[in-house]
């Protein structure tokens, strides 16, 4: 099983001090107080889903993340205490998502441009074949966040996200809109629900 949650940065009720040196460091660097909130928001809610699925309270969990070239809070992020337990979270101003469940998952939320088709975004985005099938920008970014979710899933690369067509066959999809102009899509082995961040 897997759980997905999702909701406004000011809806997760979580001490800042389950974050990591790592994360807190990087929460510094934001120059927007909104995006500061919602990268915050976002590593707490990732914690809070998992604590959930596991069944454990959220301080027992170490949120980490190395990547071979950039270092501690970078890359794939990971459960020390539970890596066969994956996770993903995601934030964009104003709304936050986290996933977590056995096996891997990934999960993206994406705001939808106003306005016709973003043919710039389309060519960096879509396949030939997703472009034609795309009738505006909703088609366009609930694509693109499907495939955010395959990123975060470590199956694509944003180098192939124009080559290679969005590929969902044998995995669980769940995606859901979040207000006017957000679209959330996750992507998990086992099947997923979506559950209420817990306050």
């Amino acid at each position: 099983m897997a759980l997905v949650m999702g909701g406004r940065p000011d809806e997760v009720d979580a001490p800042v001090t389950l974050l990591t040196s790592a994360e807190r460091e990087r929460a510094a660097r934001f120059r927007h107080e909104a995006d500061r909130h919602a990268f915050v928001a976002a590593h707490l809610l990732v914690r809070l889903c998992a604590a959930e699925l596991l069944g454990v309270a959220p301080h027992r969990l170490t949120l980490a993340q190395h990547c071979h070239v950039h270092g501690p809070g970078h890359g794939r992020p990971y459960l020390e205490e539970a890596p066969a337990v994956g996770v993903s979270l995601s934030h964009t101003r104003g709304y936050v998502c986290a996933a977590a469940g056995h096996g891997r998952v990934g999960v993206d939320a994406e705001r939808v441009p106003p306005g016709p088709l973003d043919r710039m975004l389309a060519g960096m985005a879509l396949t030939p074949r997703e472009r034609e099938e795309a009738g505006g920008n909703e088609d366009l970014i609930r694509v693109w966040a499907r495939k955010e979710a395959l990123i975060k899933r470590g199956e694509l690369t944003l180098d192939e996200l124009s080559a290679r067509d969005g590929d969902w066959a044998g995995r669980h999809l769940l995606e859901w809109r979040a207000g006017p102009d957000i679209l959330v899509a996750a992507i998990t082995d086992t099947p997923a629900r979506r559950a209420a961040i817990p306050g």
